[in-house]
Order: structure tokens, then C-alpha cells, then sequence
């Protein structure tokens, strides 16, 4: 009963001084989710759990250990604050993946970011196709920040009172950097011999070639070519 009550009495603790900890950082470090938040929040996390389970680790040893993190934080966050250089180690830079309707596939790579990824976000931005966007940033924080190309993101058809006319096609991906999504062409009764012809026509001999294509929703395809890697 002892050895509960002193358990009970070691997460209290913890709790209690991480909740201190956190409010005299901000609530900046909640907001911003970055790398760099992430990762001290998991070490604080670490500190305060290997407190509670670890006996043989004192009280105070813990939180001189939490105490001495919170403070490297706080002295980062105040040299982000004079430095650039400090700021895109701990906290990176916004990097466009999307530029006039292009996609940056080489800016892509270094993020280490598939067509996959980007269309996850896109759909969270609720954008499902991609010919809509002008521009795209991936943010620090990992979210896609989006600015839909003037034409498609102009006078909407209930202000013009028009009823909506839907696609046949929700937009899917068929091929995502030079690879065939078998499901997707399934999905809607579509055979490779298909997407093939439809490849010719656009002047793709090998689907290889093809970085990005979606099924459009009237049935035409959007296709990206690879792009030559930087000399």
C-alpha cells in the first residue's frame, strides 16, 4: 500500500510542476507544434514518467532534470527571437511544395514528402483536386497552408443560384511518383490498357515517367512528369 501511495505521490508531482513548467514556457509551446516542441515535449514527458516508475530515482534529481530542459528551452526561444540562423535550426522555414500550379518535386524529396502525403493534406485543406491549387506551403508545423487559383476559388453556384452538377469521378490518384495504384483504378472499373492510352495521348511512353496523375472528375486525366534531378 506503501509503495502506491508514494506512486500516487511522485505523479501528482510531476504533474503538477510539468503543468507549471508549460505555462511559464507559453502557451506557444502548445500552439506551434513544431520538430522542436514535439521533441522537448517527449523529453519532459520521459523526465516525469522515469520519475514515477524509477524508485531509485529521486524526487528532486527529476525535477532539477525537468527544471534544467524548461530552462534550455526558454533560453532558445529567447536566442530564436535575435537569431535566423538558431530559429531554422530548432524550428525549420516554410517551404512551398506547390508554386502557380506547379508542383516543387525536388522541394518535395528534401522534405522526404510523397504525393501521397500531399494529397492527405490537400483533402484536410479540403481540396481534392489539385489543379485547384495556386499555391501550397508546408508550414514548420506540418500543416499545408493552401491558396486556391483565383478562377476556382471565385463566385460560388449558390450565388448564383445554380443547382451543383457533380462529377462522375471523386479525383484519385492512379500513379504516384512513377507507381500504379491498382486499388484506385479498381475503385472505378478502370484496366491499365486504359490508363496506358491515356498516357500516349499526353506523350508518356513509360508510367515511370510520371510523377503525379489523378483521375479527374469527368473522366480526363491531369498528369505531372518527373522532373530531371538538379545538376
Amino acid at each position: 500500500m506503501e509503495g502506491i501511495l508514494i506512486t500516487i505521490y511522485r505523479t501528482v508531482l510531476g504533474f503538477a510542476f510539468l503543468l507549471l513548467l508549460m505555462r511559464l514556457l507559453g502557451k506557444k509551446q502548445l500552439g506551434e507544434l513544431t520538430f522542436f516542441n514535439y521533441a522537448t515535449g517527449i523529453a519532459m514527458g520521459n523526465i516525469i514518467g522515469d520519475m514515477v516508475v524509477h524508485k531509485e530515482i529521486t524526487v528532486m534529481e527529476s525535477l532539477a532534470a525537468l527544471t534544467a530542459w524548461a530552462a534550455g528551452v526558454f533560453i532558445v526561444e529567447l536566442i530564436n527571437k535575435k537569431s535566423k540562423l538558431a530559429k531554422y535550426l530548432t524550428k525549420g522555414e516554410p517551404t512551398i511544395v506547390i508554386k502557380k500550379g506547379q508542383i516543387e518535386q525536388n522541394k518535395m524529396k528534401k522534405l522526404q514528402m510523397t504525393m501521397d502525403d500531399l494529397l492527405m493534406l490537400l483533402r484536410n485543406a479540403s481540396v481534392f483536386d489539385i489543379q485547384e491549387v495556386e499555391y501550397a506551403v508546408m508550414e514548420p508545423n506540418g500543416q499545408l497552408s493552401v491558396l486556391k487559383k483565383p478562377l476556382k476559388d471565385s463566385v460560388t453556384k449558390e450565388d448564383l443560384n445554380l443547382q451543383p452538377e457533380f462529377g462522375k469521378y471523386l479525383p484519385t490518384a492512379l500513379v504516384t511518383e512513377g507507381k500504379l495504384q491498382k486499388d484506385a483504378l479498381k475503385e472505378y472499373d478502370l484496366t491499365e490498357d486504359w490508363l496506358q492510352n491515356r498516357l500516349k495521348q499526353v506523350n508518356v511512353k513509360n508510367m515511370k515517367d510520371v510523377y503525379f496523375a489523378q483521375l479527374m472528375e469527368d473522366g480526363e486525366l491531369f498528369v505531372v512528369k518527373k522532373e530531371a534531378p538538379p545538376s
